[in-house]
Order: C-alpha cells, then sequence, then structure tokens
C-alpha cells in the first residue's frame, strides 16, 4: 500500500510529520511518499533514520498551502503544494490513499476538485472517531461543510454506517441524529426534515435523536449533524477534555505532601483514563463521499498521532469502504 503524506501540512510540519512517517513504516504493512520541499524532508528524514534504509521516498513540491489562504482558490492556484500534488497521486493511481494535517479546507477542497465526489454524493464528509468510555463514536460531518441540506445528512449517515461497520468493527452500527432533544418533533426545519427521512430508511439502523450529552457517553455508534454544528461541538469537547485534566493535575499536585499518599493511589487509573480518551490513538478523520481515500489529521499533530492516523489510513483502504459508498449510493 502507498500512501502521499503531505509532509508540509501541519502546525509541526515537516519534522513531526516525518517523525510519524518513520514510526508508521514500522509498524504497518505501508510505503510512504513525503510530498513537499525536498531539501528539507531530506534533511529531516535523514536525521530521523541516521543513515537506516525505510521505505519512504519523496515527492518534491515547491508550494505550501497556509492555514489564511481561501481553500478552493488555493487549491486552484497553487498547482504545485504539498496537498495537491499528494491528492493528484491518488488520482493519478500512484497510491491509494491521500493524508493531510494541513488546512483542513485545502484537504477538503483539493479532494472534491481532482478526485470529485461520489456519484450521488451532494456533499462529502469529515468522519471523526471520538473515543468514549464504551469505545468509539463517529461523528459526522465534523468540519467538510458549514452548510448541509437534509439529503445531505442521509447521505452521511449512509457512508458513517459502512464505516462503522467495515472499518470500526461494529455490527449492525445505531445511526443518530443529533438535536436539540430526543422526541421527533424537536429542532430546526433542517433537523426534522431530515429525522422523517432518516426514519424510513431500511439500509440503516436509524436510532433517533441524539442530544449533545450522548456523544461523550457513547450512547450511539454514528452521530449525524451539519459540518458547522459538528466541528464546535468536536472543538468544545477538545477544549472541555483538556481543561478536566488540566483541572485534575492541578488539584494532584497542590499542597506537596499532603497529597502524596492520594496521588500515588490513584495514579495508575488516572494513566488508564488518559489511555482510555488520548484522541491520539485515533489520530486520523477519513474524508467520506470522495473517489479515493482522502484522511484528514488535526493540525497540531504531533509524531505519535500521525502514526496513528497512517494506520487509520491503512484500516480505510483495506476495508474496501469506499467502493461500499459507492455502490450504496
Amino acid at each position: 500500500m502507498k500512501i502521499a503524506v503531505d509532509a508540509m501540512g501541519g502546525d509541526k510540519a515537516p519534522a513531526e510529520i516525518i517523525k510519524g512517517a518513520v514510526l508508521a513504516v514500522q509498524k504497518y504493512p505501508c510505503e510512504i511518499i513525503l510530498v513537499g520541499d525536498e531539501k528539507k524532508i531530506s534533511e529531516e528524514l535523514e536525521a530521523e533514520t541516521c543513515g537506516k534504509i525505510f521505505p519512504i521516498t519523496i515527492r518534491h513540491a515547491s508550494e505550501v498551502i497556509e492555514m489564511g489562504e481561501h481553500p478552493a482558490d488555493a487549491v486552484r492556484n497553487k498547482k504545485d503544494s504539498s496537498i495537491v500534488v499528494a491528492t493528484k497521486m491518488v488520482k493519478d493511481s500512484e497510491c491509494d490513499a491521500v493524508l493531510s494535517a494541513g488546512s483542513t479546507g485545502a484537504a477538503v477542497a483539493a479532494a472534491q476538485l481532482i478526485l470529485k465526489r461520489i456519484h450521488g454524493i451532494g456533499r462529502p464528509a469529515i468522519a471523526t472517531p471520538i473515543p468514549t468510555p464504551r469505545g468509539i463514536t463517529l461523528l459526522l460531518d465534523s468540519g467538510a461543510n458549514v452548510d448541509s441540506k437534509p439529503e445531505h445528512l442521509i447521505q452521511s449517515g449512509i457512508m458513517g454506517s459502512l464505516y462503522a461497520e467495515h472499518v470500526l468493527k461494529i455490527k449492525n452500527p445505531s445511526v443518530a441524529l443529533l438535536n436539540i432533544g430526543e422526541e421527533e418533533t424537536k429542532g430546526n426545519e433542517q433537523a426534522k426534515e431530515t429525522y422523517k427521512l432518516l426514519k424510513t430508511l431500511q439500509t440503516i439502523n436509524f436510532a433517533g435523536n441524539a442530544e449533545g450529552r450522548d456523544i461523550p457517553r457513547g450512547k450511539f455508534d454514528v452521530v449525524v449533524c451539519d459540518g458547522f454544528v459538528g466541528n464546535v461541538v468536536l472543538k468544545f469537547g477538545e477544549g472541555l477534555a483538556l481543561t478536566i485534566m488540566q483541572l485534575l493535575t492541578e488539584e494532584l499536585t497542590a499542597n506537596g505532601g499532603a497529597k502524596l499518599l492520594g496521588r500515588k493511589l490513584i495514579a495508575e487509573t488516572f494513566r488508564n483514563m488518559s489511555k482510555r480518551l488520548d484522541v491520539s490513538e485515533n489520530g486520523g478523520a477519513p474524508l467520506l463521499g470522495v473517489n479515493g481515500c482522502c484522511v484528514i489529521s488535526h493540525g497540531s499533530s504531533n509524531a505519535k498521532e500521525i502514526c496513528s492516523a497512517i494506520g487509520v489510513t491503512c484500516d480505510y483502504v483495506n476495508s474496501n469502504v469506499f467502493y461500499r459508498i459507492k455502490n450504496a449510493l
């Protein structure tokens, strides 16, 4: 399996991207092609590998799309940018998938303009895995589109259900619509119309409305919403988790010896909880609905998260869920 990795995308690029790639090829059966500034990548790669040979090569790209640029315009104007070149490698069948931790908008725009949408898909959706006490809840869309019609949410429900079943290995995954209440009559016109349509589908296990608190509890396997709401939910959850961890750490380390015994007693439990809720264990989110495998990682991803995202990419390709989505739609 060959994966084109945007080596210049992300807050910590290219160093952490390259470190993550080196970790990944030792863990997963894949070949990595790092796309970006050849000189910078070569220097970092040589320092990281210390002369050892790994299944990693470099494809030069002279431009980078910055976070503040208009995504679609940048993709059209910067033909030699790392994300554009990497996405074209999938289009031309040189690679099986593309991974980027750069601008989400640019990655989505490149996928839509170069790979194109699957026939029957109005809007692709980012499917973000969220760790919960019960396993994984898949949230989509988490940022690809800020405005969605009911039919787009229906398509997200179908794609999310297939991904949860064939990649996350959840049998008959439950699909819910994010809303402000459990009742069918709750929500705005978009939510009420979407509910009516989801209820008629016989190809997914529609379980009704989900409230915001149901996501971290893991009550449903797949939760559907538009990208505006999904992105707000995702970032609120990330911020809340970090705040809780910070407050716990501060309390455990306060007053020195007075809390030393308590710190020792709960240290193992604290570590286990951190591991269960560690987002770096699921460092990549697939963009479902385009003609090719595209995975997006967080802009602040470190080497561990990039390695994890490459693992997600391998699972996505191996599951053939892309073709299952094409057939379903």
